[in-house]
């Protein structure tokens, strides 16, 4: 009785296929870790050598990721308070001008963003057009879905501390997921992108905060050589807040019972500051009306809104160009003195760091008013 086969039995050759197979997975993997690693060494060098210019490091963090991760299109996005605004896109022209047309966004409930500010990890789509997310887009989203054959889809948050400070996404045109590995993959770009805004982050702060040492110090040389001269001190005041406010106007006033008189101005006409002179005592619902008022600091959005300016504007016609203005108030023992107006062109409020320095340079203008009185009173 002659033996069974046995089914087990490998033959040489099909051994050999098997470890030159396992070989050939084995070196791939080896280089797409070598890939990795040197993007990431890439990235981290461009970090480096531009910590204050985020552009090209999003961009190249945007390439190497879709490259790496197989992917065709994709954007990364930074929030900007409710906003998401377009920081770098990858794909063909007609994807990035279509990504252009819809910068900046504020997610609708139950998008991809919102639910990823909300908490979730990841968003990751087999098939986007198969989603709710696309049936219940704006028109600008669904077209950008459309017109490039977007069909697979991968966000991935930037965060610090649990704060999602932007998201990197990753399209494909045919429906195939994206691997647990290429997911980690893309977490760790979001991560070097997430490392570069706050490295950005801290280099500006200290930056500033070096500026506003130096205006500080300079701004009381000025008083300490003047004190009997307040001009030359209100000019230098005004011009430095309205520079680290990054404001384009200002104009700074002193108070007393006759109402408002302009003594200096920056990037206005000096004109504009002696118009708040002739007005004397604002109407009530301007920003100047209602720091008479309160004696607080008060920030509108945009003038051109508020009918109580058309008073205003009929004596003052310059300031019809501009919308969003600060008033901060110069007190003295809670007595208002004067105040320090700044003005944007455009609406866009004024930041609380901004509003703050403001009323640091406000108290500056405070002691020098008060330094000249009690030089007056001695001579």
């Amino acid at each position: 009785m002659s033996a069974m086969p046995d089914s087990t039995f490998t033959s040489p050759e099909q051994r050999i296929a098997d470890l030159e197979r396992q070989l050939a997975e084995c070196q791939a993997e080896r280089d797409q870790g070598l890939q990795r690693e040197t993007a990431t060494a890439e990235v981290l060098q461009l970090i480096n050598s531009s910590p204050d210019d985020l552009a090209p490091v999003f961009e190249a963090i945007l390439e190497k990721a879709h490259t790496l991760c197989g992917a065709a299109y994709g954007v990364l996005l930074v929030r900007d308070g409710e906003e998401f605004r377009l920081a770098a896109a990858h794909g063909e022209p007609r994807f990035v001008e279509a990504a252009r047309q819809v910068n900046p966004r504020r997610p609708p409930e139950g998008s991809p963003l919102a639910r990823l500010v909300s908490g979730e990890r990841i968003i990751h789509m087999s098939d986007a057009r198969a989603d709710d997310f696309y049936r219940n887009a704006p028109a600008p989203i669904r077209h950008i879905v459309d017109t490039n054959d977007i069909r697979t889809l991968l966000v991935v948050p930037l965060r610090k501390d649990g704060a999602v400070l932007g998201v990197i996404t990753a399209f494909r045109q045919e429906v195939r997921p994206f691997t647990d590995k290429q997911i980690v993959l893309l977490e760790s770009f979001a991560a070097q992108a997430a490392i570069a805004m706050e490295n950005a982050r801290l280099l500006t702060e200290t930056r500033e905060a070096l500026e506003q040492q130096t205006a500080t110090a300079e701004v009381l040389q000025v008083i300490n050589s003047s004190p009997g001269d307040l001009t030359p001190v209100f000019e230098s005041i005004l011009e430095k807040a309205t520079r680290l406010c990054n404001a384009k106007y200002g104009q700074l006033a002193t108070y007393s019972a006759e109402g408002f008189r302009g003594v200096a101005a920056v990037g206005l006409p000096m004109e504009s500051a002696d118009a708040l002179s002739r007005i004397g005592h604002p109407p009530p619902a301007t920003v100047a009306g209602r720091v008479e008022q309160t004696r607080q600091t008060v920030q509108m959005a945009d003038i051109a809104e508020e009918p109580s300016y058309a008073e205003v504007f009929r004596i003052n016609p310059w300031l019809r160009r501009v919308h969003t203005a600060l008033v901060v108030p110069l007190l003295k023992e809670n007595e208002l003195v004067g105040t320090i107006h700044a003005f944007r062109e455009e609406v866009r409020p004024f930041t609380d760091k901004q509003v703050a320095l403001l009323e640091n340079f406000a108290a500056q203008a405070v002691i020098a008013m008060e330094n000249a009185r009690l030089l007056t009173e001695t001579r």
